[in-house]
């Protein structure tokens, strides 16, 4: 299905909470479940500090030297026990926490790279939210630590309103009183992320510049330009629009909760005298209150803490967790008929439109076409004519907006994206630098064969990239990009020519797609190499199983070469033909073919 136009609301805090826990369930359960029993045993001996301390008094104001050394016993006991429990917890934890953040970053990298479409990389308000959840997924292992620390902290809680109780249930309104501070504590945190969130953006535009002016690719144009300053100046007024209404934000919730903490304080006053004046309470029991109440305001103070990481930050991470489970889930292909082993009709698109998502402009508007099996297509038009999202909603980047696209009859809706894709192969015009292994980097087109030398070799040569590996002092072994150790560099063009070598690695694609992946090279490289490729696919027997070779271009000498020529102008399909049909039809090809050729007069 196509993304809706509008984005959808974060998924409910608890229910994303108990998804990222049952996540971490599956990764580590032995783990888990340990850090979580040790951290509420911890909680336990630390809780009865104040019944020890009630106890010793009363054993020194009744002389009862038995009460006393028993307490005294129970103090070292729970000390001691704090102190080891807490430390083992914590290791334990530590422990967790690194296994389980690989298994988060892994699987947030996984969501990203298998959602069928590409939406969320081009949508600013997708972006907007992905960049929140790349800052905290390196981090979102902390939420099972605040989480377990918050049960830990509520236990004591627990512990300390039985021993309030014991003195008189009316004690039990101190824990009334508190509840502004935790108020305070949730309401707090939603409203300065509510602030960072509508500012989202201009802190990405804050970190892009900062980018800009730090790192090398845009450096030379920097400094050549001068605008170093401007950048520095933009980047502090982008930082500055996302901060002030953060600043205000949280000076606004500082005040509430502020004055959430001198109401129980108040409280805690009043209790202190409630039992010493108006019960007349013992001594002991005047101690057990100032003790427990002194350590319920640094239970609450602690469990309102942890509340708020945890609602603040934490939480916040694990909805944008699930809303990246959910938003893959919703996307992905519904695909419940196989991709055909090979092509004995064609591709051909019905009526098909579209319009990306969040925009109004059409990009295709009621395009109808056949792209025969077995033929070589070329697709060209002037720049925003359509050509390269074309391409996009034939390897099922996109869904179109209306009418169908077919493979063989079968709706490639109905189609798995990941085996569809496994059956497509080629290049792009925008291709990613891999900074790894020259062979590694042309093998990646073709996982299961990355190591196979024969195979990469083989789409080398085919790629036209022999001179590009064979300057490379250690050949395939080279390790590409200057950051790394013995890491080489290597031109736009040679960058290109390997890319496109990644392009052939497969050698039974149902559908190649070529879009624009020569355009580093000379007109007559490119010529020579998609002359040799066509020839290759016109002579291939049987086993190239009806291959649709697409081929985009801007150079009208290349495509003149293909089978089929389809013309696109401003969104629509205005001309399909040969060459020499286009030619001899003196429409809008040959106009910009003859415009083309006296330019290289």
């Amino acid at each position: 299905m196509s993304p809706s136009s509008e984005l959808e609301p974060l998924p409910p805090a608890l229910s994303s909470m108990w998804r990222l826990c049952k996540l971490g369930y599956r990764h580590e359960p032995r783990l888990m479940v340990v850090s979580f029993l040790l951290s509420q045993l911890a909680a336990l001996p630390d809780a009865l500090l104040a019944l020890w301390l009630m106890l010793l008094g009363k054993g020194f104001l009744e002389h009862r030297t038995g009460l006393m050394q028993g307490a005294a016993v129970g103090l070292g006991v729970s000390a001691a026990a704090t102190w080891f429990l807490r430390t083992v917890s914590t290791r334990v934890q530590r422990r967790f926490r690194d296994k389980v953040t690989i298994a988060l970053e892994s699987h947030v990298a996984r969501l990203q790279a298998t959602v069928a479409t590409v939406a969320h990389h081009e949508r600013p308000e997708y972006l907007d939210r992905l960049s929140m959840l790349r800052n905290q997924v390196f981090v979102l292992d902390h939420m099972y630590v605040s989480l377990f620390s918050t049960l830990g902290w509520i236990l004591r809680l627990g512990v300390t309103m039985a021993l309030l109780a014991s003195i008189h249930p009316a004690l039990l309104l101190l824990a009334v009183f508190a509840l502004p501070t935790i108020w305070t504590s949730t309401w707090r945190p939603e409203v300065e992320r509510s602030a960072q969130m509508r500012g989202a953006q201009s802190n990405r535009l804050a970190r892009h510049l900062f980018t800009i002016a730090t790192t090398a690719p845009p450096g030379k144009e920097v400094r050549v330009t001068g605008i170093g300053e401007r950048l520095v100046s933009d980047r502090r007024a982008a930082w500055e629009r996302w901060y002030r209404p953060v600043a205000a934000a949280r000076w606004g919730s500082a005040f509430w909760h502020a004055l959430g903490w001198a109401i129980f304080g108040l409280a805690y006053v009043g209790a202190v005298v409630f039992v010493s004046s108006y019960l007349r309470a013992p001594a002991s029991a005047v101690m057990l209150v100032l003790a427990a109440g002194a350590r319920l305001s640094g239970y609450i103070g602690a469990t309102v803490g942890e509340i708020g990481f945890l609602r603040g930050f934490w939480m916040d991470g694990s909805r944008r967790l699930a809303w990246l489970e959910d938003y893959a889930a919703s996307i992905a292909a519904a695909g419940d008929l196989p991709v055909p082993a090979e092509l004995h009709q064609g591709v051909r698109l019905d009526h098909v439109s579209f319009t990306y998502p969040g925009t109004s402009r059409v990009v295709l508007e009621d395009v109808s076409l056949l792209l025969p099996a077995g033929a070589v297509v070329a697709i060209v038009g002037e720049n925003g004519a359509g050509k390269t999202t074309l391409v996009k909603l034939l390897a099922k980047m996109y869904e179109p907006s209306s009418g169908s696209i077919l493979v063989d009859d079968v709706p490639l809706a109905r189609l798995p994206a990941e085996d569809w894709r496994a059956r497509l192969a080629g290049a792009f015009q925008d291709f990613f630098r891999f900074e790894f292994r020259a062979g590694h980097t042309v093998g990646l087109g073709d996982i299961p064969r990355m190591d196979d030398q024969p195979a990469v070799a083989a789409a080398v040569e085919r790629a036209g990239a022999g001179d590009v590996v064979e300057r490379l002092k250690s050949g395939l072994n080279t390790q590409l990009g200057p950051t790394w150790p013995e890491g080489v560099e290597l031109s736009f063009g040679q960058w290109q020519k390997l890319a496109l070598a990644r392009g052939f690695m497969r050698d039974q694609p149902l559908l190649l797609i070529l879009d624009e992946p020569t355009a580093a090279l000379d007109a007559e490289t490119e010529h020579a190499l998609f002359e040799r490729y066509a020839a290759a696919a016109r002579g291939a027997d049987k086993s190239a199983g009806g291959r649709v070779t697409i081929l985009v271009s801007h150079r009208f000498s290349t495509v003149r070469m293909a089978d089929l020529i389809v013309v696109l102008d401003g969104a629509r399909l205005v001309e399909v033909g040969t060459h020499d049909e286009l030619m001899a039809k003196r429409g809008q090809y040959a106009e910009l073919y003859g415009i083309q050729a006296a330019a290289y007069r």
